[in-house]
């Protein structure tokens, strides 16, 4: 068993939001990461790619994903599951919004038409 807390040091602020690792690798748990996401109200995520399937569930805020021309609203007690390799972009339109999203820890960002891959940080 391991309790995790959140750090400082494991918390990532881009111009989109923050991303605060909880479980990975590096916390003890090699099959699955997780971490919180907050981010404020009309910022658009970059358009992205990740490699691997993502599940977030909404705990604060009404969250729009886009997915292929697809949007879909989620709000506090949903689930969405954005599959691997399908450009995703997501906003927050009534927040602020948290989330707390589940991955494989190999999963990778990338943005679409580009082969160049990068770990997630909070995820390692």
């Amino acid at each position: 068993m391991r309790l995790i807390s959140e750090t400082e040091e494991r918390t990532t602020r881009t111009p989109a939001g923050l991303m605060a690792g909880l479980a990975a690798p590096s916390q003890g748990s090699n099959q699955i990461s997780t971490w919180r996401v907050e981010m404020a109200a009309d910022i658009d995520s970059p358009l992205h790619v990740i490699t691997a399937d993502q599940v977030w569930t909404i705990t604060e805020g009404t969250w729009e994903f886009t997915v292929e021309g697809e949007t879909v609203k989620a709000t506090a007690g949903q689930t969405v599951v954005l599959a691997a390799d399908e450009p995703r972009q997501f906003r927050v339109v009534s927040g602020p919004g948290q989330a707390i999203v589940a991955m494989l820890p190999t999963g990778q960002a990338g943005a679409p038409g580009n082969d160049a891959r990068q770990n997630l940080p909070w995820a390692q």
